[in-house]
């Protein structure tokens, strides 16, 4: 048989190329990005959209000359990642630390945007974007001559974004009818749907129809006149909308007379009637207003399930609440207790539930574990301790039950 290498990450690959290309500090940074499939390195049960033994993504690696220099990188593919999830996805997240427990296996520091789904009261890993310090430049002996010829180990960055990207803006957007797709990501952003009946004809819509959409598609608008005859105006009603295409545009009979159209925003089912007169302008405006309002929609989702817990009897309740819990915390170094919350939780919420167990391979645990410690840290007063162990808390950290 032949060996073969599983690779969930491509450090292994490229970082003995990284040791022949760079030699000296006029070769750094190094950037390079690369899409590939790879395979996961831990496997729980496969969870449709979000978790699959192989997967698609995008990964970053970089090289610096300096600590300070390969933190800026970090924290600037972290905010690509959030600016990803937040004005394309319209999916509100949390950017943070992971804990020392938490952190990419081999790295210095993780850093990560935290998603939260409502209809399943999970918490889900977005992105993450590591700062690896020396240790894989040590390992791979990566050095450069420093500007005073000095021999030093670079500083590295890794960072990725998967297509579970696409899986949460589904879970997070998706109601029972289909898909809802932000506008900004939505492949079709408008459809027209003539109804035609006794009063109008498929000939007399057939130009209006058309007229409406030469005006959308001047406007930049993605759009599609629905134009097949087998199929009448509520079924393609329904077939739009399973696939979350963010506008309807109907036309009918009284809508040709007074040279006005109906429209349909997907998201919320609200119908208004438009002059034509313009309408390409009006429908680009539209569709900003439905991207807002769908961040805005999920945010507050979000936020009626985020809650400050200061003492460990409100914590396991407020987990069967599905809400994310911020807790003050010992430090992010405390693997020990960070385990025995993960545990304890476990038992406490099980035995609720009257279940004796759970098998180990779920990745719907109903145990917490630590999302992140938020960059954003709310004022922790003195003398607060850790909900858990009873010891000076040092900062906030935000927990859930997560995929």
């Amino acid at each position: 048989a032949k060996p073969i290498a599983v690779r969930p990450t491509s450090e292994t690959i490229m970082y003995p190329a990284f040791s022949d290309w760079i030699k000296s500090h006029r070769d750094l940074p190094l950037k390079l990005n690369q899409w590939s499939n790879v395979v996961r390195w831990e496997f729980k049960d496969p969870t449709p959209f979000l978790r699959s033994r192989e997967f698609l993504w995008q990964e970053g690696h970089t090289a610096h000359v300096s600590y300070e220099d390969s933190q800026v990188m970090v924290r600037q593919a972290l905010e690509l990642y959030r600016r990803v999830y937040e004005e394309l996805y319209a999916v509100p997240v949390v950017p943070g630390y992971k804990t020392e427990a938490e952190k990419f296996a081999g790295g210095h520091q993780t850093t990560t945007v935290e998603a939260y789904i409502a209809g399943s009261g999970r918490a889900i890993q977005g992105a993450t974007s590591h700062n690896l310090g020396q240790n894989f430049g040590k390992m791979f002996d990566i050095k450069f001559q420093d500007d005073t010829g000095k021999s030093q180990i670079v500083w590295q960055t890794s960072w990725g974004l998967t297509t579970r990207s696409i899986g949460v803006m589904v879970m997070v957007h998706g109601d029972d009818k289909g898909l809802v797709l932000p506008p900004r990501i939505a492949p079709l952003q408008a459809v027209i749907v003539p109804i035609v009946s006794k009063k109008l004809s498929y000939a007399d819509a057939k130009p209006y129809c058309e007229s409406i959409l030469k005006d959308l598609t001047d406007a930049g608008i993605r759009a599609k006149f629905d134009d097949r005859e087998m199929y009448n105006p509520g079924w393609k009603y329904n077939h739009w909308e399973q696939k979350g295409v963010p506008i309807r545009i109907e036309v009918g009979p009284r809508d040709v007379e007074t040279k006005q159209a109906r429209i349909v925003s997907r998201y919320n089912g609200d119908k208004e009637d438009f002059s034509i007169d313009g309408l390409g302008a009006k429908m680009k405006e539209k569709l900003d207003i439905i991207q807002g309002a769908m961040f805005e929609k999920a945010k507050k989702a979000r936020d009626q399930h985020l809650v400050k817990v200061t003492e460990w009897k409100d914590f396991v309740p407020n987990l069967e609440l599905s809400n994310l819990v911020l807790t003050p915390w010992c430090g992010g170094e405390h693997e020990d207790w960070e385990d025995w919350v993960k545990e304890k939780s476990r038992e406490e919420s099980l035995a609720a539930r009257g279940e004796e167990g759970e098998d180990e391979r779920t990745a719907t645990s109903v145990a917490a574990k630590t999302l992140c410690i938020p960059f954003d840290q709310p004022e922790l007063p003195e003398g607060t301790k850790c909900f858990a162990s009873g010891k000076p808390a040092t900062c906030w950290v935000l927990w859930g039950r997560s995929y």
